[in-house]
């Protein structure tokens, strides 16, 4: 089964569709400057900055689709207009980044998100993060829509690619680690969360970077296959995984650590070659994953919410 094509990307999925409001978003500038204005100016970080989220913005960091950020957006403000922080639709870097994917698909620019860690959030620390990528005609150029430039020393509408990069995709992430040459328990969320931070996680993240390169552009506590198995799941406490596992009927809950290891080695490399231009390996990568039915989402998946919402999602209902 062959990779994603330019016209694949150009084309939204089922997550970057933004629906009803498609008319809106053709009449928006493709612009890097715009895209984030726009992109933060409808959502803002849920956690960034400890914000006190209005009783309405609570449910917000579970919109996985374009179109329900969009329709809640609208709802406070024009969407088109100013908006105040209780008018802002609560997400995080992932719904910046889709909302930019949604833009430039709408103008048939190809573009996909990219799952890995920031440097410049905090020194020492590698912070979870999504970014995206557009094609510019001859190459994907990344970009981080989250960011303001004028805070940054490098072009955060042309990110440096690579092992030195400040964004380090969580293929690259994961072969530093497994090559002894990064230390785990600096990647993660925050530094004050130990269990959502070290090689379990940034293991998890090597399998939502490769659904988001073939466009299942599911949230980062969206889990499934061999992710039901990690601590991050068997400590969720009250009793509740077992059953959970068991109703989300994905395959790969029995894979044991080491297994899984050599699934996320396997794919990152191929990640990683597939980014250098390896087109044999860009389609290895997407035959593993349309054919091993531990690796992509299918029709359920386990929500493990920063909402403090945990259950099965059923995302053929969308």
């Amino acid at each position: 089964m062959p990779a994603p094509t330019l016209f694949d990307y150009s084309d939204h999925s089922p997550y970057s569709n933004p629906g009803t409001h498609a008319g809106f978003f053709s009449e928006l500038s493709t612009e890097p400057e715009e895209l984030h204005r726009f992109a933060c100016s409808a959502v803002v970080h849920y956690r960034a900055d400890g914000p006190t989220l209005t009783e309405a913005q609570k449910a917000d960091p579970d919109r996985r689709w374009l179109t329900s950020i969009l329709d809640a957006a609208e709802a406070r403000a024009a969407l088109d207009g100013p908006r105040t922080f209780s008018q802002q639709v609560a997400g995080c870097c992932r719904d910046h980044t889709l909302i930019s994917l949604g833009v430039l698909r709408t103008h048939g620019i190809p573009a996909r998100s990219r799952i890995g860690f920031a440097t410049y959030f905090a020194a020492g620390w590698n912070s979870d993060h999504v970014v995206g990528e557009r094609w510019d005609g001859g190459r994907w150029v990344r970009f981080d829509p989250e960011l303001r430039q004028e805070d940054f020393d490098f072009d955060v509408h042309d990110m440096p690619t690579g092992p030195e990069s400040p964004f380090l995709t969580a293929a690259e992430a994961w072969l530093a680690i497994r090559a002894g040459t990064a230390d785990p328990a600096a990647f993660g969320v925050d530094p004050g969360l130990p269990d959502l931070s070290g090689k379990d996680f940034v293991r998890c993240y090597v399998l939502y970077e490769v659904a988001h390169r073939h466009r299942d552009e599911l949230l980062l506590w969206d889990l499934w296959g061999p992710e039901l198995s990690t601590r991050r799941v068997r400590e969720a406490g009250d009793g509740r995984a077992a059953t959970w596992v068991q109703e989300a009927g994905v395959p790969g809950d029995d894979v044991s650590d080491a297994e899984f290891d050599a699934v996320a080695d396997e794919l990152a490399y191929l990640l990683v070659a597939a980014d250098a231009g390896d087109d044999e390996a860009a389609d290895q990568l997407a035959e593993l994953y349309r054919e091993d039915v531990r690796l992509h989402p299918g029709g359920r998946v386990l929500t493990l919410s920063p909402t403090g919402h945990a259950g099965i999602t059923d995302l053929a209902a969308h």
